[in-house]
Parts: structure tokens; sequence; C-alpha cells
């Protein structure tokens, strides 16, 4: 194991923040894992302790056959973030922009670069492109925020990476997945393994999140050079882990031999792995979600449990003002799973109270909330 310490720019005087980077094993072949970019979902977190320990004992055992890198704390800036006793570390504090979102577009930064460059070999296009990423992120001009820094050095080490995990959770939520649409067949073994209830695909959901940024820049060099064999290079997901309180270690530790059981699906790892199971869920369009909004003001009590099937019609929640007696029952317009809730228990104009997996485009536009 070989760890690697970054200092963030832009730090307070007297103070200095550090991203820690692990790295396990050698080759040719990478995984990279990140946990927590949101610092206040922190299953990810706790389930990169065990993953470390675990690719402890692989690396003394022989058994990594490439480089696997894991960042356990992806963001110490928002980690630090507490606001009268509760952490905060969706936003940072200092621009109130979400941490995961409007990374930099690799595919932008490096296309122009790639024209008259490119060859009739696939692999010698792979190392080309991702040796491009590498020097166009390292030569960009000084980071002009903390945010920015940080983002930067996360992408630094996620883009020639061949797979990519960005370990989140929602407030209160069943296992699911975001992926782009042409890598879901080889995201199966892992919702498998994960027993996932919901994977969400979209090749553009229109944030910049971090996962999508590594994976589609893939995608979109390969329609700008289609005369030309650009692999999809980098297969990223957002893996959502369940809700925020979900850190008991029998849980977590579970979810981290998931992890490495698909690794090792994907030649990562030697060693005898369980198989991944034969049941799966479906995958749906991200535009066929439904974010369930209230009518009006009011206490919130929830029917159906994450993870829960409804078809239309079927309550999702309801919502009473104390003061009017107004009662509303808020309810699916989608067949599909119920794959979060929100944490509060009262409704406020615009907030999304839970989300629903469904198969029909149902929005346009934007699709991920802030």
């Amino acid at each position: 194991m070989h760890r690697i310490d970054h200092q963030l720019p832009w730090n307070c005087l007297g103070t200095q923040r550090t991203l820690t980077v692990f790295s396990f094993g050698a080759g040719e072949r990478k995984a990279y894992i990140q946990a927590s970019l949101h610092a206040d979902e922190l299953p990810g977190m706790r389930v990169a302790v065990a993953l470390k320990r675990r690719l402890r004992e692989l690396e003394q055992a022989g058994q990594l056959l490439g480089v696997i890198e894991l960042v356990p704390v992806a963001n110490p800036v928002g980690l630090a973030q507490m606001f009268q006793g509760t952490q905060q570390g969706r936003f940072e504090f200092a621009s109130g922009k979400n941490f995961n979102r409007d990374f930099v577009r690799l595919d932008r930064l490096i296309g122009d670069q790639l024209e008259g460059q490119l060859q009739q070999d696939a692999t010698v296009n792979l190392q080309l492109i991702r040796q491009k990423m590498r020097v166009a992120l390292d030569t960009l001009p000084p980071a002009g925020s903390e945010l920015q820094g940080l983002q930067r050095l996360l992408l630094r080490h996620a883009c020639d990476a061949d797979v990519v995990l960005d370990l989140h959770c929602d407030f209160e939520a069943a296992v699911h997945l975001y992926s782009i649409p042409q890598h879901w067949p080889a995201w199966q073994a892992l919702a498998a393994r994960m027993q996932a209830a919901a994977v969400l695909l979209a090749e553009d959901s229109g944030g910049g999140s971090f996962d999508e940024v590594c994976s589609a820049a893939w995608l979109n060099l390969a329609r700008r050079f289609a005369d030309y064999p650009v692999p999809l290079g980098c297969m990223a997901t957002a893996l959502e882990l369940g809700g925020m309180a979900d850190t008991d270690a029998e849980r977590t530790e579970a979810q981290a031999e998931a992890i490495l059981g698909f690794l090792a699906d994907c030649g990562l790892l030697a060693g005898n792995w369980p198989p991944a199971p034969v049941d799966c869920c479906a995958a749906t369009p991200f535009d066929g979600a439904q974010y369930a909004v209230a009518p009006h003001a009011g206490v919130v009590s929830f029917v159906r449990a994450a993870g829960a099937r409804v078809e239309p019609g079927d309550p999702l929640f309801e919502v009473y003002d104390p003061l009017d007696d107004r009662h509303s029952v808020v309810r699916a317009e989608t067949a599909g799973v119920i794959y979060a809730r929100e944490r509060l228990r009262f409704a406020q104009p615009g907030l999304w109270l839970a989300k629903v997996a469904g198969a029909t485009p149902i929005r346009q536009g934007r699709l991920l909330s802030d």
C-alpha cells in the first residue's frame, strides 16, 4: 500500500486540508474508488474502512491483478462544515455549490488536441486519450478555489481508470446505481451483488457529476471521432449504498465484499470469489423517475418504505397542515420502485419527498436535483 497526500489550495491562514489516496497493487489496469464526496453521506466512508483493510490483505496475498486506488475521505472540505451541531456536507459553505456538480468536462478539455492524433488501433487510442487527459488536468491554470482544487485532484486520479466507483447514499434509500446506458450490461454483476433495487440510466443528467464526467467523456469522444476506434475507456457509476444512517458494520462490510467480488468479475482480483447472483433489478431511464413533491406545507407521513414497488395511483405519503386542516395524499404517477425518501418530515416548496424509478420517460431537461 502506498499513501499519497495532496494539500488542497486556498486554505485559510493557519490551516491546511489534505486529500489522501491509498494505492494498492500494480499493473496496467486500474480501478478507482472514492467515498463520501457529499461528506455527510457516511456509509461510503464506512465501506471504505472495510475495503482498505481487505485490500491490504489481498495485496499481501498477491491477489491484486492491477492498481486499485481508494479515497476514503473524498471531501475533507465538507467533512469539516459543522453548523450548530449539524454536518453540512453537500454544499460548500463558501460558494453554495454542490460538491458533486460541474466537474471539468474531459472531452471538451482534450477534444481539439486529438485532431490528427488518433489511429486505427483502439488500444493506442485508449492510451493516447488517457495521457492527454492527465496532461490537460496537470497543466490547467491554478485552481481558483479550494473546491475547484479538490475536484481536479479527484478527477486526476480517476481519469485513467478502467472502473470508477463513486460511493454515495441518499437520505433514506434502497441501494441503487446511476450509469450511462452503454455500460449497463457491465454493471449488472455489481447491481446483483449489491442487491440493488433500481438502476437509473442517462447519458447526460445535466449536472456535470463526477461519475458522468468520467464515463461520458469517452462516449462523446467516440462520437466526435467516429472514423476511429475510440473505446469506452472508463466505466463509472455513482453507487448509492442506501440511506444516510446505514453505517452498521455487518451491512457495510458485506457491501465491501460485494464490491471486491465485482472487481474480481472485472479481472482486477485473483482468487475464488462467489459468483454474482443471477437475479438482478431492471434498469430504467433516469428521465422516468418521479420526484414527488407536496402540494402544500405540512407534516409528512410516509405510506410506503424505500424499496417498495408501487403502481400509478398508489399513495406515497400524506401531508397534514395543522393550522388550516388541509390534508393531501401524494400518489405515484408511474409504476416502479421507491428508491429514495427525504429524511425531513416537513414539506417545503419544491422539496422532493420521494423518488420512484419508472420505466416510462416523464421528465425533460436537467434530471439531477441539487
